[in-house]
């Protein structure tokens, strides 16, 4: 074997083909791809096969989208089929016609079909208690094993070499990169890593020191005897029975997701011990397990009762904690991972194939990958009964219905506020991000009796309570108390600090000490990286504050750039070590002035040092309500003494306790941007109305990509009638043409309308239509802000 190689890819199952595959296609002729056995002898061999494009996520959705285009070109047994989703509940047809209305989006041809019409397609079903169905006939299935073949071979033409019977037995990581890997065959330098080992990505992990946080699970299926009558079956989906099937030859798969899964190796104690000889094999037949879904499949398709078994499939597949891939480059310079593919890998293999290769070679995907980045995973997934805890809830789950507001349950509570106990007590409902347990809203004693009747028709009115618009209310005619000690702080400190903050952002935030600077970090292709304030607090000290989810990612961000700038800096996390309490609202001058000795003249954006009744503070001028206000920060030990000190001064004043709802639907007035919805690695500043933001007398990363004047905007869209209300994907049309999609939405409270931004190449005044649940609804692109354009109130 040879000695070298720029690039080795560990795992030679349908991912880690792709990866190397996509890789030659991008010009990289030195790739070696190893695996312990033969090539699909890990999760690929046993894969049912289907290949579904629609997802809930539109990344993911555009890569399923390549990977049919991609398989259409291979000769690995394609099957253009079809697929249908049938709804065998009023709520399910409510998510499918929602998810009808998302395919427009992507130019996907899904398209609702009577009950009558899927049973023309899909003879053996039974149609007792369907309520409806969606058929997008350029869904498929492939055979897994010569799909990974097909890849490999591509990838051989393209000049990569294959290894098979090639076992890794380490890696070699020095001064935070990896610089080789060491196998029982021989040992090979090298420059990059890419961890695709399936089920084995998180041993592999720990080779290098990093957490891959993913659990095998027992996935089993069905194989039957041949229906001689049926030919070219689609392949049929009927979640509310968690069941799938697909044509096998003249006979079926089925399989499904049991309530009662069953993690393999795992445990609450240890990680995953796969044994070493577990190569090309199978579990155990389970039927015990199947018993529920084989059951359910019998109700779908009679004839399962008769059919002949020829095998029953029980073999492992990864799983993460949230059933989102695991992809990218990790802590370790150059040490990437392309792992946890939860089952739905074959349909999505040609798109992480793709991005993969463009993040190694470019240094970025192309698209927004943030949702399947392995830096999403913080330090709490290091704890395997927590790992273990969300990935199996996730994957007992799999078909239910996400309402919006919907929490996950396991693993909670584990990070805490300091006035965590006060909110349990004041009947605080929860919700929870990044493990952090934050206030969604305040249900006790509040009652839709106490006020109009605001609750958006459909979806959008599950999980709503009146409580949200009474806060929101509040801290427009009052002030709102509002616990953010989940956001993510990150202190940036030493020599080069300020040089670096520099390049990264496209503010200039080197500031006078005290300044605060709102700012976005941008991608070479001038796409959002990140959206944060910068406080400078020395001349070599500054204060980085961001969303909660995106803490691990802005951090990994800014060491990356760090590291590749050889920049003398410390980076730290420093989340924990800190309470943020936010008084916002008009009467929150008379609170704070009330409570400190020093006077309250700093202006906005700016920060000062306080004392705020016996407990010392940082407070930062700044809001994300549009209202005058201002965070307040404290050593955690201060958090509880600090929050009741200002819930006892504002009580007289009006002051109301909140949380995150309201904020969402305060901000969603005032055209605050939400990094991940609204803006992104796709979107740039100008494109996101935050051009304001750019110094181009700078540099900085990115720089040269910005076009001042691009074609398309983010505008906001009131909806005609207030009590029809997007979410997030619906589709926009713009005289009759789906132009654009809903990044984010919600009402607000203040100015009476239902409210949804979208990227329009449209001025105000436009007359548009957003589709809510099947409905196309009557809208206006406005001029935003809604609320305060002159930004009086802030200050």
């Amino acid at each position: 074997m040879s000695d070298s190689a720029r690039i080795v890819i560990i795992g030679g199952g349908v991912g880690g083909a792709s990866v190397a595959y996509h890789l030659t296609l991008l010009g990289e002729r030195d790739v070696v791809l190893l695996d312990r056995d033969e090539l699909t002898s890990g999760s690929t061999f046993h894969s049912a096969g289907l290949v579904g494009q629609l997802r809930a996520d539109p990344t993911l959705t555009r890569m399923n989208q390549y990977s049919v285009e991609l398989y259409r070109t291979l000769d690995a047994g394609w099957t253009e089929c079809g697929g249908i989703k049938l709804a065998s509940t009023p709520e399910r047809m409510a998510e499918i016609r929602r998810q009808i209305g998302w395919a427009r989006t992507f130019g996907l041809p899904l398209e609702e079909i009577s009950v009558a019409e899927a049973a023309e397609l899909f003879p053996l079903m039974s149609t007792e208690g369907v309520v409806g169905a969606a058929y997008l006939p350029t869904d498929g299935q492939i055979d897994p094993s010569r799909l990974c073949y097909a890849l490999a071979a591509g990838a051989r033409r393209g000049g990569a070499r294959v290894r098979t019977r090639t076992r890794v037995i380490g890696l070699d990581v020095r001064d935070g990169r990896v610089r080789g890997v060491r196998t029982d065959q021989g040992d090979l330098d090298c420059e990059i890593v890419v961890n695709c080992g399936g089920m084995f990505a998180a041993e592999i992990g720990r080779m290098a020191g990093v957490r891959v946080p993913i659990v095998p699970m027992s996935h089993q299926y069905v194989v039957t005897d041949g229906f001689h009558e049926h030919r070219n079956l689609p392949t049929l989906r009927d979640p509310d029975l968690l069941v799938y099937y697909r044509q096998e030859v003249s006979g079926l798969v089925m399989g499904g997701y049991e309530r009662d899964c069953a993690p393999w190796t795992a445990t609450a104690a240890s990680y995953d011990a796969i044994p070493a000889d577990f190569n090309g094999r199978l579990l155990p037949e389970d039927w015990p397990r199947l018993e529920e879904i084989f059951d359910n499949s019998r109700v779908r398709v009679p004839a399962m009762a008769d059919v002949g078994v020829r095998k029953l499939i029980n073999g492992p597949e990864a799983f993460t904690p949230d059933n989102e891939f695991c992809l990218g480059e990790t802590e370790v310079g150059g040490f990437y991972v392309a792992a946890g593919f939860c089952a739905h890998g074959i349909a999505g293999a040609g798109g992480i194939g793709k991005v993969m290769a463009e993040w190694i070679v470019e240094g970025e995907p192309s698209m927004d990958l943030w949702h399947m980045d392995i830096r999403r995973f913080g330090a709490p997934y290091r704890s395997p009964s927590y790992t273990l805890a969300r990935a199996v809830e996730n994957y007992e789950t799999y078909y239910d219905i996400r309402y919006p507001g919907d929490e996950r349950r396991a693993g909670r509570p584990l990070r805490l506020s300091p006035a965590y106990s006060w909110h349990r007590e004041h009947g605080a409902v929860f919700g929870e991000k990044s493990g952090w347990e934050r206030v969604n809203h305040y249900g006790a004693g509040t009652d839709e009796r106490d006020g109009p009747d605001e609750r958006p028709r459909g979806w959008a009115g599950r999980n709503w309570s009146p409580a949200v618009g009474a806060e929101h209310r509040a801290t427009r005619e009052a002030a709102g108390l509002f616990d953010e000690s989940s956001f993510a702080k990150i202190e940036v400190t030493g020599p080069d600090a300020a040089d670096l903050l520099e390049w990264v952002c496209d503010n200039r935030v080197a500031r006078a000490v005290g300044a605060i600077t709102y700012t976005q970090a941008l991608n070479r292709r001038g796409g959002i990286e990140c959206d944060f304030t910068v406080t400078r607090r020395g001349e070599r000290e500054f204060l980085v504050v961001t969303g909660t989810a995106f803490g691990s990612h802005d951090l990994g961000w800014l060491r990356k750039q760090a590291r590749l700038r050889g920049a003398d800096v410390r980076i730290a996390d420093v989340t924990g070590q800190y309470a943020c309490f936010a008084l916002w609202g008009p009467r929150a001058r008379d609170i704070l002035g009330a409570l400190t000795p020093g006077p309250l003249d700093f202006p906005f954006m700016s920060s000062r040092e306080l004392t705020v009744g016996d407990v010392p503070v940082l407070a930062l001028r700044v809001t994300f309500v549009g209202e005058l206000g201002w965070e307040l920060y404290c050593s955690s030990e201060y958090g509880l003494a600090l929050w009741e000190t200002l819930w006892r001064a504002g009580e007289p004043h009006g002051l109301r306790a909140c949380g995150y709802k309201a904020i969402d639907s305060l901000r969603l007035e005032k055209g605050y941007r939400v990094w991940g919805a609204d803006i992104g690695p796709e979107t740039t500043p100008y494109e996101a109305g935050l051009g304001f933001c750019v110094k181009m007398d700078k540099e900085f990363l990115g720089r040269e990509a910005l076009d001042p004047r691009p074609s398309r905007r983010l505008r906001c869209v009131t909806l005609g009638d207030p009590r029809a209300v997007a979410l997030g994907n619906e589709p926009v049309r713009v005289d009759g043409e789906v132009a654009a999609r809903v990044t984010s939405g919600g009402y607000g409270y203040t100015v009476g309308s239902s409210i949804a931004y979208a990227y329009l190449e449209a001025e105000p005044g436009t007359k548009v239509e957003i589709e809510v649940e099947g409905t196309w609804v009557p809208g206006t692109v406005v001029k935003e802000p809604l609320w305060d354009p002159a930004g009086e109130r802030v200050r």
